[in-house]
């Protein structure tokens, strides 16, 4: 499907340059001279490599639908994780370089969706949000409440993040998978 340059939304993916890339983040661009443009930063879906490019709305791009499927993450072993189709049972084997930073977040019997196009698998869109427990972490103080300061913090997946003072090891908190980022306290 044929789109306006100026059509492009977060998330999209396009076909530019020979390769598939999806849209991370837009900016609409008007300077005092010249037309209006849109720009863009893309991210390849097959290396990881990012391209910045400017598209104006006269300019007409091809608007790429992925197939997606429903699939439990089942285990992983070394550098092999294997996921099993919801529907079929057929299970399917990805290296860690098609996951990426992803893989720590997997969680056994995980619910995730596997992108693929024209028979071949680009990539895994996991859940926004998961639940790990804090292994190491400075000790929470007395008096100390949710300011805007935060401490570092080492989860159970070995990954870093930073949580609220009041934040302690063995506590239960819920992290964006995105960037690793302290959402909340999970519920117990």
């Amino acid at each position: 499907m044929r789109i306006n340059g100026n059509a492009i939304r977060p998330g999209n993916v396009v076909e530019h340059k020979g390769g598939l890339w999806r849209a991370v983040k837009i900016a609409h661009t008007q300077p005092g001279k010249g037309g209006a443009y849109l720009q863009v930063e893309l991210r390849n879906l097959r290396d990881g490599s990012k391209l910045n490019e400017r598209f104006r709305a006269s300019e007409n791009v091809e608007k790429i639908r992925l197939d997606q499927k429903d699939h439990q993450f089942l285990f992983g072993d070394g550098d092999s994780f294997t996921f099993m189709d919801v529907e079929t049972y057929e299970q399917v084997e990805l290296n860690g370089d098609q996951l990426g930073d992803m893989a720590a977040y997997l969680q056994d019997g995980m619910s995730v969706s596997i992108e693929s196009h024209e028979g071949s698998i680009l990539g895994v869109s996991l859940p926004e949000h998961v639940v790990l427990e804090v292994m190491e972490t400075e000790p929470v103080l007395k008096g100390q409440t949710a300011a805007a300061s935060y401490k570092p913090a080492v989860l159970e997946n070995d990954i870093r993040s930073s949580v609220p003072p009041f934040v302690g090891v063995g506590d239960k908190i819920v992290v964006a998978t995105e960037d690793g980022s302290y959402v909340k306290r999970a519920d117990s």
